[in-house]
């Protein structure tokens, strides 16, 4: 690890001590090799949520380039709920494990990534330090707050997300889509069983909630504060009703939903229902690419627009393997893993990076495919909606399970 880090830990001073008074220039170009040197050889359990295939492979690939440039072992430790990693690490610090803990490196965002910080689980900051930061777009809202939540440099960007429908435009015309969330209620009457949502628990199914929610309350600004039992009881009025409508005319009466978003996707293609919802706008390029959606399959978002967020990976106060994880968290923002990433071939995933910072070469390597089919542009996706603050996910989720669950 650099110097500067390692008198810190000498002398017992914090790690956010040790980042604010990192030098710039030269030193720091020689602190990051050092930090690069110590990575050598140490292997990353990089924690991160495994229910795409694809993105499972996207993150097998990263590995294999750490090895091959840094000499870092990367273990995907695969996670069906991010709160999984998190508990581990509460677990050890109620332990005293203050050192050698078992999370290197975990894809975090919203209650996670609040929970993590507020507890003091995260080791920071650091991003603003990586090399590769220089490249980050800093004017996107989302790339420095998670979910209301300054990152303040405890997590680094490393895709963006964006609520959309996917459809068969053979089967059904974008014309006769519902466009708005009420107007969503008066199709699924229409169309009965040809709407879901992945369930609650999975992270879509709960922002399918919050989507819903931030059309239909009144005053949409609440829900960038924390949720108390008397805002949510009022601003979550609305959304009960719609739903209550709603729920009868889902896929199997509503009694039965999808486990993630992944799940919708085979539904699509066979027919079985008309409307999947994805929070990557790629993931019809992605299906054709793969040959699981028809060619004719394409996303649209809501006239209001969508909620959209950036994912974030983040170092966990007691990770045995801190200067891997740096590492890695900065070859994950990097322009050439960026741009692979970007490719419908692969994930399909949106950058992070501001483009217009990056050298003519660099931005070569994100022009769209020629053959990419489906995929939609930065104008028809139009600016994503914030994040409400996590305590209205927890709560909504929770308040679902209350109502429907039995």
């Amino acid at each position: 690890m650099n110097r500067l880090f390692a008198l810190a830990v000498a002398a017992g001073l914090s790690a956010t001590a040790t980042f604010l008074s990192r030098p710039a220039g030269a030193e720091a170009e020689r602190d990051w090799q050092e930090t690069v040197a110590a990575a050598r050889g140490e292997t990353v359990h990089f924690n991160a949520w495994a229910g795409d295939p694809q993105t499972n492979a996207f993150i097998a690939w990263v590995g294999d380039l750490a090895k091959e440039r840094y000499g870092i072992n990367v273990r995907h430790v695969k996670l069906a709920d991010t709160a999984e990693a998190v508990t581990r690490v509460v677990t050890e610090k109620a332990a005293g494990r203050d050192k050698g803990g078992s999370v290197d490196l975990i894809w975090i965002n919203g209650p996670n990534f609040l929970s993590m910080k507020e507890k003091g689980l995260l080791f920071g900051p650091f991003a603003e330090t990586l090399p590769n930061w220089r490249h980050v777009d800093r004017t996107k809202p989302s790339n420095l707050t998670d979910f209301t939540i300054p990152v303040e440099g405890y997590a680094a960007p490393w895709r963006l997300a964006q609520i959309v429908f996917l459809y068969d435009s053979a089967r059904t015309p974008l014309a006769t889509l519902p466009k708005t969330i009420p107007a969503l209620l008066d199709w699924a009457k229409a169309h009965p069983g040809r709407l879901t949502h992945p369930h609650p628990r999975d992270f879509l199914g709960a922002t399918f909630l919050k989507q819903a929610l931030v059309e239909l309350t009144a005053d949409p600004a609440m829900l960038q504060q924390p949720a108390s039992d008397a805002t949510f009881a009022t601003v979550t009025a609305p959304l009960w009703p719609w739903y209550d409508a709603l729920r009868p005319h889902l896929w199997r009466g509503g009694e039965d939903f999808p486990a993630t978003g992944t799940a919708q996707f085979a539904m699509l293609a066979d027919g079985e229902i008309a409307l999947a919802i994805s929070f990557n706008p790629a993931d019809a390029a992605v299906g054709i690419r793969k040959g699981t959606l028809p060619e004719t399959a394409r996303v649209y978002v809501l006239d209001g627009g969508t909620i959209g967020n950036t994912s974030f990976v983040a170092i966990p106060f007691n990770a045995a393997h801190r200067a891997a994880a740096m590492v890695l968290a900065d070859l994950l923002m990097s322009p050439e893993v960026q741009a692979r990433a970007q490719d419908p071939a692969t994930i399909g995933a949106f950058t992070v990076l501001d483009l217009s910072a990056l050298s003519e070469a660099e931005r070569t390597r994100f022009a769209p495919p020629p053959d990419a089919v489906g995929l939609p542009t930065n104008a028809e996706l139009g600016a994503p909606l914030p994040e409400p603050h996590p305590s209205w996910m927890t709560r909504l989720v929770a308040e679902w399970e209350r109502r429907y669950t039995r």
